[in-house]
């Protein structure tokens, strides 16, 4: 296992630094001290041909210019915060409006667009790299001094773990994920139609017009949100289901695991023969499919369209703060705030 790194670009005065991660079983992770950014993930297919599975971009300057959260880690709080304000034991908190009248991952100077501190980790059986930032008291609109660790470890089981720790100095609100956008085809040969998703949930969050949940949690049997089986992301965007429609053909939406606990999810592509398995400890995932992305720009020399990757952003729910009866992501100064999710990947024969 082994780690290099070189300079990628500079932002804000700092210099922009890629670290390449390496197992001994042909899995590379790449990642930036800017946003916890995963530039790359390449994984071989059932062939043993070795390619790109996740969406970014080869220059530096394209991420603050183009990108819709390509890798990145979002917070103080990821998803949409309605009226880009919440209470706190009385207090009124105005946070910054970047998604209409609304606050999303974070606001414009979220963790995504913030150079990290970084300490390399060197391990019998992972390679790894630990990411420190400390957000003051005031920023973007949240209380508290939030120091923030965010972790990346390759093992030779072609796992990549990442863990999340943070701890606040004033009641706060806290809710970290990962907005890495896959690509099973590699280097982006094909869009995402033809993936199948797998996992355990039953339930979903409505959205209402401005995309921001309701507060319902309708059923999934019956609808293209039932995912117990595995079905192709493509009966979303080809849907008349109202939900679908609402998000530009296709899914924007959370998925609520079914039990408390290790959740799995299962992404697969056919013709590749990838299949990448997710397992978190968060209580549900936002399953985003790039309805949103076609623009004038190109990802690793590859146009810019919709349905190019598909999110699995592992977290607590969405505007929380609003939804009593929903799990709570307020962090208090005595606890510790800590998540993990890990992606294994891995190939099957045809047929299998």
């Amino acid at each position: 296992m082994k780690m290099s790194e070189q300079l990628f670009g500079s932002y804000a005065g700092a210099d922009v630094v890629e670290y390449t991660l390496s197992n001994d079983s042909g899995m590379t992770v790449a990642c930036l001290n800017y946003g916890c950014v995963i530039t790359k993930i390449l994984v071989p297919d059932r062939n043993g041909n070795v390619e790109n599975v996740v969406l970014g971009f080869d220059n530096f300057e394209d991420y603050p210019k183009w990108s819709p959260f390509f890798g990145a880690v979002c917070g103080r709080v990821a998803g949409r915060i309605k009226g880009a304000s919440f209470e706190l034991d009385g207090k009124e908190y105005a946070l910054e409006q970047n998604d209409g009248p609304n606050h999303l991952h974070g606001g414009v100077k979220g963790f995504d667009s913030v150079i990290w501190r970084t300490e390399k980790i060197d391990a019998d059986d992972a390679v790894g790299l630990s990411f420190f930032y400390t957000s003051p008291d005031g920023e973007e609109g949240y209380p508290g001094n939030l120091e923030t660790k965010v972790t990346y470890l390759l093992t030779n089981d072609n796992e990549l773990k990442v863990s999340y720790e943070a701890r606040t100095d004033k009641k706060t609100l806290v809710n970290l994920t990962n907005h890495s956008y896959f690509n099973l085809s590699g280097n982006n040969k094909r869009d995402c139609s033809e993936h199948v998703l797998q996992l355990d949930s039953d339930r979903f969050l409505e959205l209402a017009p401005d995309l921001m949940p309701t507060g319902e949690m309708p059923v999934s049997v019956n609808t293209p949100f039932d995912f117990t089986r595995g079905r192709k992301l493509k009966d979303g965007f080809e849907s008349s289901y109202p939900q679908n429609v609402l998000v530009g053909q296709g899914y924007d939406h959370p998925l609520l695991f079914s039990t408390e606990g290790k959740n799995q999810i299962v992404l697969s592509e056919e013709e590749s023969g990838r299949v990448l398995e997710i397992t978190t400890d968060q209580p549900c995932v936002v399953l985003y499919t790039s309805n949103m992305l076609d623009g004038e720009f190109e990802i690793s020399g590859v146009k810019a369209r919709n349905y190019l990757g598909v999110c699995l952003e592992t977290q607590g729910l969405p505007d929380a703060i609003h939804h009593p009866n929903f799990p709570s992501v307020t962090l208090n100064p005595e606890d510790v705030y800590r998540a993990a999710t890990t992606y294994r990947f891995f190939t099957k024969m045809l047929g299998d």
